[in-house]
């Protein structure tokens, strides 16, 4: 499960899908998505969307960069759904997040423990 995750942290921007993680983790494909669920709290579909969130705010306060660019640069595959997964996982459209966000200088782990949507 730890390669699979591992994977998915690597290369989240990648078209990921659960029979290509299983093949990682060397399990069935059912077995993989009961046991990832299991250990991790979330299943890898979800867990894959909330990096790509996560990586995504990094951009979103750190660049000027478009909403657009953002979106696919992380691996999204429309900025409809970008978003609507944005306001799932965060609670604020990522224009609006954008907008409330302050880049502060402190340390990148404080700033990440902080900033790290909840599942």
């Amino acid at each position: 499960m730890l390669r699979a995750r591992d994977a998915m942290d690597r290369a989240y921007a990648q078209p990921l899908d659960v029979p290509a993680l299983a093949r990682i983790a060397h399990v069935s494909e059912a077995h993989f998505t009961r046991t990832f669920r299991a250990v991790f709290g979330e299943t890898p579909h979800r867990y894959l969307q909330r990096r790509r969130v996560e990586r995504a705010m990094f951009l979103l306060r750190e660049t000027d960069r478009s909403v657009t660019d953002i979106c696919y640069e992380v691996g999204f595959g429309s900025p409809g759904t970008f978003s609507r997964t944005f306001r799932d996982i965060v609670g604020r459209s990522p224009r609006t997040y954008r907008k409330e966000a302050v880049s502060a200088a402190v340390p990148t782990c404080f700033a990440m423990a902080w900033t790290r949507p909840s599942a």
